[in-house]
């Protein structure tokens, strides 16, 4: 006994369940967190961009007060050496030059603490210390007389030049560095913006990519997945990542209605089944009745005249009675076998040796029917690739159907011939009834839809017929004419062609 019968599964039962358990038992990664992730990150680069933007102006602002106050201290020694030098000239200006030298030493006062903060407490302290002692030195030259001692005026005019050319030059400096300082600041706050920019344009094109793949992809997956599943292509739908997410879940419910459209269709099948059944009985009772007869008259005979019949009549009265036990035999294992339910099981298979067969499962109909039957069969026709059973059950219902069209006799013509494509083998199933109307003909294989009179029959068979077929990859086409026949033409792939085997393979 299989696994398979052991535990009441089939081998589509087992292929769904993997198929759910892998979609299921993944790691979760659902496309909100991922979605959640990104945009979150997306904030907090966003948040550190504008911090880092917000800084950079910060101290592109201090820079440019730094040099501000830098150049308004330069101005103010810059005048009170001018102020200066018209003292030694001319002997005036001497208080405007002290004047513009408080005015220095108040703006080093007022802002040194901002320029500490860039050049140092200590710089700040020399520059402090050289504007006290040009304000010193400017002091002493108070009162001065202009017959006073030239070579201490010379002095004190020599270091007045010396300090007053250390302070401008070290503004300068100071200036220069503050704003190269600024300017780099500023650069890298275009950078800035312009990674930003850059930033968002990855972002956008991520975004666009992320849709492509994470959403667009499997929703394209999945719609492929509907029309191979409209198609009667009911094999479950398989994970391809490593994780599960909403797709996931949406591919495990597509998976759930596929077994239950699957466990339906069983049953749609078996009951059609049984409906051929029931309409095989009527001839099958009525071909048994010749064996059966003749099994009875033999075995009368046998017992009445025994006593005067020699061992060779005796011998050949048990001889009709086995061969006719064989044909009754016969036909009930062929109704049997046909009504025995039985798992799928696709292998190559000559398609005129299953018409032969279903001829002789429906071979008493056909007498009953007064229905001659035709055969067109094309020479070296490849195999099929199907299944036996569930062929013969498609080709039963055809013919079962022509003859319930043809109430008063005619003719069944079977053709079986390669397509034009050559992809594939072609039935032609061509009876001489009464025909389909037009209007009927987009309905025909709709479930429950019927043609025949008094309720004789269910609808479910051409429905369930074409399921068949298109579960083995193949179509059933109808054409027909009212008072002239209807012709069904069913296509079946052609069995792949194995692949030769290697020497290696051979040898071992």
């Amino acid at each position: 006994m299989s696994p398979e019968e052991g535990t009441g599964t089939s081998p589509l039962d087992a292929v769904s369940a993997e198929a759910q358990r892998a979609l299921l038992e993944r790691p979760s990664l659902s496309i909100r967190t991922r979605l959640g992730v990104g945009l979150l990150l997306w904030l907090v680069l966003s948040v550190g961009a504008m911090v880092t933007s917000i800084v950079l102006l910060d101290g592109v602002q201090a820079k440019l007060r730094i040099v501000g106050a830098v150049d308004r201290y330069a101005f103010e020694i810059q005048q009170a050496r001018r102020f200066e030098k018209n003292f030694f000239l001319y002997r005036t200006n001497l208080e405007d030059a002290l004047a513009q030298a408080q005015a220095a030493q108040e703006i080093l006062e007022r802002d040194g603490s901002s320029i500490s903060a860039v050049v140092g407490a200590s710089s700040v302290e020399v520059m402090r210390a050289r504007v006290l002692r040009y304000e010193s030195l400017l002091s002493g030259l108070q009162g001065t007389q202009p017959t006073a001692d030239t070579a201490l005026l010379r002095a004190v005019e020599a270091e007045l030049r010396v300090q007053g050319a250390e302070m401008v030059d070290e503004a300068a400096r100071l200036a220069t560095q503050e704003r190269a300082s600024a300017e780099t600041m500023l650069r890298t706050s275009q950078r800035l913006a312009a990674g930003f920019l850059v930033g968002l344009l990855l972002l956008v094109l991520f975004l666009g990519v992320f849709v492509a793949r994470q959403i667009l992809a499997p929703l394209n997956r999945i719609m492929l997945a509907t029309r191979r599943i409209a198609g009667g292509d009911l094999t479950p739908i398989t994970p391809r990542r490593r994780y599960h997410d909403e797709f996931s879940e949406l591919a495990a419910g597509i998976n759930h209605m596929l077994n239950e459209l699957v466990r339906r269709q069983e049953i749609l099948v078996q009951s059609h089944k049984l409906q051929a059944i029931g309409t095989l009985t009527a001839g099958v009772a009525h071909e048994l009745n010749n064996p059966i007869n003749n099994l009875m008259l033999t075995a009368a005979t046998l017992q009445d005249d025994y006593g005067d019949l020699d061992d060779a009549e005796r011998l050949e009265m048990a001889s009709d009675l086995v061969r006719e036990s064989e044909r009754a035999r016969d036909i009930v294992r062929n109704l049997l076998d046909f009504a025995r339910e039985r798992e799928v099981e696709l292998e190559p298979l000559d398609v005129e040796e299953i018409i032969t067969d279903t001829l002789q499962l429906a071979a008493n109909q056909i007498k009953l029917s007064k229905v001659k039957v035709k055969g067109e069969v094309e020479e070296n026709l490849p195999p099929v690739h199907g299944d036996r059973h569930q062929l013969t059950q498609v080709f039963l219902n055809l013919v079962l159907n022509a003859l319930d069209a043809m109430p008063d006799g005619g003719t069944l013509t079977i053709s079986v011939e390669k397509s034009a494509d050559r992809g594939s083998v072609s039935v032609r199933l061509t009876d001489t009834g009464v025909g389909i109307p037009e209007e009927n003909l987009t309905s025909i294989f709709a479930p429950f839809f019927s043609t025949k009179k008094h309720a004789k029959g269910t609808g479910l068979g051409l429905s369930v017929s074409l399921g068949i077929i298109k579960q083995h990859g193949g179509d059933i086409r109808v054409e027909s004419q009212p008072g002239v026949g209807t012709t069904f033409a069913v296509c079946l792939p052609i069995a792949p062609v194995p692949a030769p085997a290697r020497m290696d393979e051979v040898v071992a």
